[in-house]
């Protein structure tokens, strides 16, 4: 028995049951894939900068092993200990987040304040921010549940927290990290059964709220005007896009091969961050690149049909968790493939499990011990006299 749930011996069935084998699958995938496309992107770099072609994946490497090391402890924690620590979870989500804007604390890079050094990695506060978010709205659902469904009040009070939020991380600026932990937050809400027409609402209004913002920053002006024609000015405010277009276009069929890439020879900024699936693209091709869409898909569908099982079984609390947890990998992905496409402006947001970067990585894999966790205590159902209604 673990402290806190009651959990049946820990037969041979009953292990092989508690393992989402697709879901292991689709993250082992993307790992390795991510593992080898930071090699191929930023050997050059690397051998320029540090000396060492392999700086970048030997650091990748330390990443997934932390992140690993994460994913075990979210495991091993029982899922009604995170659905009490609501109020804890929203504090630390402010502390992070006004800790980063304090002279001394947060680090500046390229006029951006997101990072706190730890020593190891620079932690970036939007990504476990992201997690603690849906950690912290999984418990509001459950308790407020009636609340969310029939009253407007229960609607706002989470908003307000993510309003708070967005706006602390609009002063770093992370304009992306804003607009993911929004999406992430209404789309548990409206999976939890709050009405339309606030959605409809709320949609327009943070909408216009957005494009203000967005125009009254005159960087962020250039980044429109570069997304919607990168080729107008394509030695300036179009060259990330149009090399990452370029990139993409010449992956062809079956792409260049696993090394071949031509545009991360120095050509296509950030290649081993933002911009690694042009790279991908380029050395993989159309079919590669339809490979990675599916294991992201297999990702994404595992974690709602976890959620589904928790749902079924009368872990309310386990279900949302899945459910926003696949919101935020799925929207990340589909924005960071859709930036180096051309079809949004830059955000600066990673390609999950695959993009170099300590914070992402082992806040993703964290996230996927987690899913782990509701889908092993899924197995179990809940007595239906202590669902409480639900």
């Amino acid at each position: 028995m673990i402290r806190g749930l009651s959990i049946p011996h820990l037969t041979a069935p009953r292990v092989a049951a508690g393992i989402d084998a697709p879901l292991l699958l689709a993250v082992f995938a993307l790992l390795a894939l991510g593992l080898v496309m930071v090699a191929s992107s930023s050997m050059e770099l690397a051998g320029r900068d540090f000396g060492n072609p392999y700086h970048f994946l030997h650091r990748q490497l330390l990443f997934a092993v932390l992140g690993s090391g994460a994913a075990l402890f979210f495991l091993a924690v029982p899922l009604d200990r995170w659905e009490r620590a609501g109020p804890l979870l929203l504090l630390l989500i402010m502390l992070l987040l006004i800790a980063v804007l304090l002279p001394g604390v947060g680090r500046t890079v390229n006029g951006a304040t997101r990072w706190i050094p730890l020593g190891v990695f620079n932690l970036q506060v939007s990504e476990p921010v992201k997690l603690m978010v849906v950690l912290y709205l999984s418990g509001y659902i459950v308790r407020h549940y009636s609340n969310l469904r029939l009253h407007f009040v229960g609607f706002v009070r989470p908003l307000i927290v993510l309003g708070l939020g967005t706006v602390l991380l609009l002063l770093q600026p992370d304009f992306g990290g804003a607009a993911i932990m929004l999406a992430i937050g209404m789309g548990m809400l409206f999976l939890a059964g709050a009405k339309l027409w606030q959605f409809l609402a709320l949609g327009a209004t943070i909408f216009g709220a957005m494009a203000v913002i967005a125009l009254a920053t005159p960087y962020r002006v250039a980044r429109l005007t570069a997304f919607l024609d990168p080729w107008e000015d394509p030695f300036a405010s179009g060259f990330q896009l149009t090399q990452s277009l370029i990139a993409i276009g010449s992956g062809s069929w079956l792409g260049a091969g696993l090394g071949g890439s031509v545009q991360k020879l120095f050509y296509l900024p950030e290649a081993h961050n933002d911009f690694l699936f042009a790279v991908f693209a380029e050395e993989f091709g159309f079919v590669g690149v339809l490979a990675l869409i599916a294991l992201f898909l297999l990702l994404v569908w595992r974690a709602f049909r976890i959620g589904l099982l928790a749902e079924r079984g009368g872990h309310a609390f386990g279900s949302h968790v899945a459910f926003g947890i696949g919101i935020w990998i799925g929207l990340q992905a589909a924005v960071n493939l859709a930036v180096n496409m051309g079809l949004l402006p830059t955000k600066g947001l990673t390609l999950p499990l695959l993009s170099y970067g300590g914070s992402s990585l082992i806040v993703t894999l964290a996230a996927i011990g987690l899913l782990l966790r509701v889908n092993w205590e899924a197995q179990v159902p809940v007595p239906r006299v202590r669902r409480g209604g639900r």
